[in-house]
């Protein structure tokens, strides 16, 4: 008799690659103390400076990092700040938080071992782009979650890792398609795997407890339109912010793929959320100020 084999069903193979995939999520490097407690935060839990300054002064890269940026021109400070607690009453809770998260979470990208074809410094960058400017839009627009903004911009290509990690060959066929430049990135996912980044990305950030609206912003980041959460009348959903955001930095170059030729920035997704020309002028100024700045801390 021949040996028994079994044949899986497309559906069943697609499976076991999902499965794959999220299982590279044990390859990467436990969260510090300090990022755990921090995306404790997003979730509603109470962080008070005194605990994360104690945190902060155990950590002595992220302590450096802060007087670093603290004592940058994108503060204009005359005197050296060289105290912990000064740099963080300095920055306040919101820009303290977006710090910690974009340093410590770049910090164990770099720490992870990926395969040659992929660049941890390019995925780095356009996350951290990502990141800054989701959440400079947040401030200026009636978003759901605004507070999510940043750490969804963070983490929302982080089922790209994910994929590079765990399905290296998958991944290599993936770049080789999207190469051809015949379907978009998206949907050379979805061809060769049956699935996509950002259904990757969403699950990752279930398995990190991280709060349903970040979930569902990263997840629906390629497909606002089929992003059906709740929203309060006049308010736009997290997912279009952090789509204009990640398609204005792919725009400039900021791209985790390599861009031979970057096209001319494309702020016209941005422009669809109802900011005004002058105060978009204002909003990309600044953020083209902090990404210069920080960027240093996210290679």
């Amino acid at each position: 008799m021949a040996p028994f084999s079994t044949v899986l069903t497309a559906s069943e193979a697609q499976e076991v690659l999902r499965k794959k995939a999220l299982g590279a999520l044990g390859e990467l490097p436990p969260f510090s103390p300090i990022l755990t407690r921090v995306l404790a935060s997003l979730a509603g839990n109470d962080v008070s400076f005194a605990a994360l300054s104690d945190l902060i002064e155990k950590d002595a890269v992220l302590a450096g990092n802060l007087l670093h940026l603290v004592n940058s021109a994108l503060y204009g400070r005359r005197g050296t700040i060289n105290s912990v607690r000064h740099s963080m009453s300095i920055l306040g809770m919101d820009k303290l938080r977006n710090a910690i998260l974009g340093m410590s979470i770049s910090r164990m990208w770099n720490s992870t071992r990926m395969p040659s074809s992929w660049s941890m410094a390019r995925f780095n960058l356009h996350s951290a782009a990502t990141a800054t400017l989701s959440d400079m839009l947040a401030q200026r627009l009636p978003v759901t979650y605004p507070e999510g903004a940043f750490v969804a911009g963070l983490l929302h290509d982080v089922g790209r890792l994910l994929i590079a990690l765990g399905l290296n060959d998958q991944h290599d066929r993936i770049q080789r398609l999207s190469e051809k430049g015949e379907l978009a990135p998206v949907d050379c996912e979805r061809e060769v795997l049956g699935f996509t980044h950002p259904e990757l990305s969403g699950e990752a950030l279930g398995y990190w407890s991280l709060p349903d609206p970040i979930q569902t912003a990263v997840r629906f980041h390629h497909d606002p339109d089929g992003d059906d959460s709740k929203a309060k009348p006049g308010e736009i959903r997290l997912s279009r912010i952090l789509d204009a955001a990640n398609q204005y930095v792919n725009s400039i170059g900021v791209s985790i793929l390599p861009v031979a030729n970057p096209r001319e920035s494309d702020a016209s997704l941005i422009e669809s959320l109802g900011l005004e020309p002058e105060r978009l002028e204002r909003a990309l100024a600044e953020f083209k100020a902090e990404f210069d700045t920080m960027s240093q801390f996210f290679r």
